[in-house]
């Protein structure tokens, strides 16, 4: 449960991003959420309700309807694909449940000739949920890597790192000898199919065949080589989507960050009015997000894959407990972030930026954050030298400015992507090696180590260690 201490304080809004909870394997495509998922999405969903809903919570939103969906007090947006719609529905459905399991007496309404009415389902609340078509300048908040040449093409320079070589050459052994396993993978015909280079996608298959089909020969991996593919594609999907030195790996994260910047700034502008802000995404989104705001060097964790129906919030709040939205904004409010991983994990806060303190005042958060942002869809479409419709008005817009400087050269989008194809950054070993280290500690250790949902991972070993 997402129980908070009791302090002088007042939350004035909050921003959520969720991920997918239980889901198909992505290798055959079409992956959509498991019964299970939409339970799980479904209980964070009530769990954030407890937090922020309901009476008695110290972390209540000032003046949030407790019963009753108001449209104005909730935003609700996902890509237009079904498993992260479905996602939000879920987590929606657990923040305003049917409202006779909630109140009874405003469940139904007295009709002038006496008779009561129910809306179906016990009272469904039928929350509004913003769908985003993929050709939309507004994907790039939510899924600013997609359509996205210069993200593609820094992310696979990750490849030709030293770290991915070493660990392609250092696990080749191990990932091959899970052949008799995945053997009957349609594209799997022999163990050199299996590498570092699929860390994700073979850790993806094995973990949810082992969660849903009894039969699979999946069944006779252990517990100790599942942890070692699962921290494998930690490694691996870090180093796809953030490095310090090639800020294209992390786009997603620099849109994201204006994202969560719109929404509180919502708030601000409506005076409260907008007080909930729930955005369903990827993790990818999450691991670009932990290097970019530097949460890497708070704990090693943050190299790791989130699990599913995990969540980030930003609260933004007062020090003191108040009946009204702060005329000082600036000064006045504060932003807190908190990341729970999973189902069953506490909603910790975590020091953002380097700053060391868990809460920065709203001038100075958004400050950060503007820093690491992408703040508009043309210094996107720039950014990424993409394709997509909507930057059909901008690169024509810069072909004219080209011509009438009567100047040689590259574009800025063209050479964002040049830059990307050529820089080559390392991510941070020690942070590495450290969470390595912490993970081998607390799973008992073993003879060999080397340093998992929508992408592709960096530490391995050529024996199974550890445990799940």
């Amino acid at each position: 449960m997402l129980a908070g201490r009791a302090v002088a304080e007042t939350v004035h809004g909050v921003v959520v991003f969720t991920r997918h909870g239980d889901r198909t394997t992505k290798h055959y495509g079409a992956q959509a959420l498991t019964n299970l998922g939409t339970s799980q999405n479904f209980q964070v969903g009530s769990d954030y309700r407890a937090r922020y809903i309901e009476a008695g919570s110290p972390q209540r939103i000032l003046n949030i309807s407790e019963f009753n969906y108001v449209s104005s007090q909730v935003y609700a947006s996902a890509p237009n694909q079904g498993i992260l719609l479905n996602t939000a529905t879920a987590f929606l459905q657990g923040l305003y449940p049917p409202l006779v399991d909630l109140n009874s007496e405003i469940a139904t309404q007295t009709l002038n000739n006496g008779s009561k009415s129910t809306s179906p389902l016990n009272g469904y609340q039928y929350v509004t949920l913003q769908g985003v078509s993929p050709n939309s300048p507004d994907a790039i908040w939510i899924k600013g890597d997609d359509n996205c040449p210069a993200v593609t093409t820094a992310s696979q320079s990750f490849e030709s790192s030293p770290e991915f070589t070493t660990l392609l050459s250092s696990t080749r052994d191990f990932y091959q000898s899970l052949f008799p396993v995945l053997k009957s993978v349609y594209d799997f015909t022999s163990p050199e199919d299996l590498s570092y280079v699929r860390a994700y996608d073979i850790f993806d298959l094995i973990n949810v065949a082992r969660i849903h089909n009894s039969s699979s020969p999946t069944q006779d991996i252990s517990d100790e080589q599942l942890f070692q593919l699962r921290t494998l594609a930690d490694s691996a999907e870090f180093g796809y989507n953030y490095n310090l030195t090639q800020p294209a790996r992390s786009i997603h994260a620099q849109t994201f960050s204006t994202a969560v910047l719109n929404q509180l700034n919502r708030t601000i502008a409506s005076q409260g009015q907008q007080k909930l802000s729930l955005l369903s995404g990827s993790y990818d989104a999450f691991l670009a997000f932990f290097g970019l705001a530097n949460l890497t060097s708070v704990n090693s964790n943050f190299y790791g894959l989130p699990d599913y129906a995990s969540t980030m919030s930003f609260e933004l709040f007062t020090l003191d407990t108040v009946t009204s939205f702060p005329e000082d904004a600036e000064n006045d409010l504060r932003v807190r972030f908190l990341f729970r991983n999973g189902t069953e994990g506490k909603l910790d806060s975590f020091p953002l930026f380097g700053t060391g303190e868990e809460t920065l005042s709203w001038g100075e958060f958004a400050k950060e954050m503007k820093k690491r942002a992408i703040g508009s869809a043309e210094e996107w479409c720039s950014a990424c030298g993409s394709s997509a419709s909507f930057c059909a008005g901008y690169n024509k817009q810069e072909g004219v400015e080209a011509a009438s400087a009567g100047k040689g050269g590259m574009s800025n989008a063209v050479a964002g992507v040049v830059g990307a194809a050529v820089t080559l950054g390392v991510v941070g070993m020690v942070g590495l090696v450290a969470f390595v280290f912490i993970r081998r500690r607390r799973s008992g250790g073993s003879s060999v180590v080397m340093v998992a949902d929508e992408k592709a991972s960096l530490r391995s070993g050529s024996t199974g260690v550890g445990k799940v």
